[in-house]
């Protein structure tokens, strides 16, 4: 599953800093202890003599002009010095070692993966939208394998990775990030952000990476939904717009919404479905069909039920109908 790590550099950094510390921590054994230590040119052990003695027993070079003499200093230099001399060249060797491997393998990884990938939807958000897209994507037929998520969060990435997705931890607004998920191969994007602002940068990132990519946003404020066009949106959703007018008709309508749920709900009772016209269908009026025809697509044009330019279906349109689930239908 390719995602974005930390890089070699800060973690070789951080394994660093706990050296920094084990080294320190030697240091101050030796000068608290330094009566017990004798140098072969002479005089009382300083700062400097104590860091020196420490940084060559750490690295096991050992020269020997610097020595415990006493039993006690000797006694610490097994219990104590010997064990932090492990730790240190553990942490500066063995860790930062397989570190590096292991950013090498995850490399390899990426691209074998990308080498592969066609055809994917991106989904950018793995909150309560981005999970609910998701869903749909399944009921529709699109497999896990083809869906990739990104998201800031380690814990959303987790989560889709157990699922069966491929993750990509990072920011979806960020160029290098968009560019590990092989959006120039993606067959769809969905922008499913928690910030209407993020879905502008994610978009326009998108966009600027693949100019032809359909694109699907969703925006807290209908206000931004034209902003998200100009940003290069296919389809825009308004979330809060949505909800707004569902609470409305509930009050007096309960029914309506029950239905629009219903609709949404992809899986049980009346689903809403996008195909082409069969062969069997071509010549017959909309209202012939078997399923409810809520919209013909002709021609670039999108034509409602009731448009008279429908006149009878041809070979090449795309219909947007309501259909029953086939379970509760084999059911009814």
């Amino acid at each position: 599953m390719p995602h974005t790590e930390e890089s070699p550099a800060r973690q070789v950094w951080r394994r660093v800093l706990i050296a920094a510390i084990v080294l320190t921590a030697t240091v101050l054994i030796v000068y608290l202890h330094r009566d017990s230590y004798a140098d072969n040119q002479g005089g009382e052990i300083s700062v400097l003599d104590a860091t020196y003695y420490a940084t060559v027993t750490l690295s096991t070079t050992g020269y020997g002009d610097i020595v415990p003499v006493t039993p006690g200093a000797r006694l610490v230099n097994i219990l104590v010095i010997t064990p932090l001399r492990i730790t240190f060249l553990l942490i500066l060797i063995g860790t930062t070692l397989e570190a590096l491997t292991a950013r090498s393998r995850e490399e390899f990884q990426i691209r074998r993966w990308r080498s592969r990938v066609r055809q994917h939807v991106i989904v950018c958000g793995y909150g309560t939208k981005g999970r609910s897209a998701i869903r749909a994507l399944l009921s529709t037929g699109t497999d896990a394998e083809h869906i990739l998520v990104v998201d800031p969060s380690p814990q959303a990435i987790d989560e889709a990775t157990a699922s069966g997705f491929t993750g990509v931890l990072g920011d979806a607004g960020r160029m290098e990030v968009l560019r590990r998920t092989s959006v120039e191969k993606a067959r769809a994007v969905i922008v499913a952000a928690d910030r209407d602002d993020a879905a502008v940068l994610i978009t326009l990132t998108v966009r600027q990476l693949n100019p032809t990519v359909p694109i699907t946003a969703s925006v807290r404020e209908e206000e931004n939904a034209s902003l998200l066009r100009q940003s290069g949106a296919d389809s825009v959703i308004t979330s809060s717009a949505t909800s707004g007018r569902l609470l409305g008709l509930s009050t007096d309508q309960p029914g309506v919404v029950a239905v629009v749920e219903d609709l949404l709900t992809s899986g049980r009772g009346l689903d809403l479905a996008q195909r082409t016209v069969t062969q069997s269908e071509v010549g017959l009026a909309p209202r012939q069909l078997r399923d409810v025809v809520l919209s013909v697509a002709r021609g670039g044009r999108t034509l409602r039920f009731d448009d008279p330019l429908i006149g009878t279906l041809q070979s090449e349109d795309v219909l947007v109908v309501v259909k029953a689930h086939r379970a509760a239908a084999e059911k009814g």
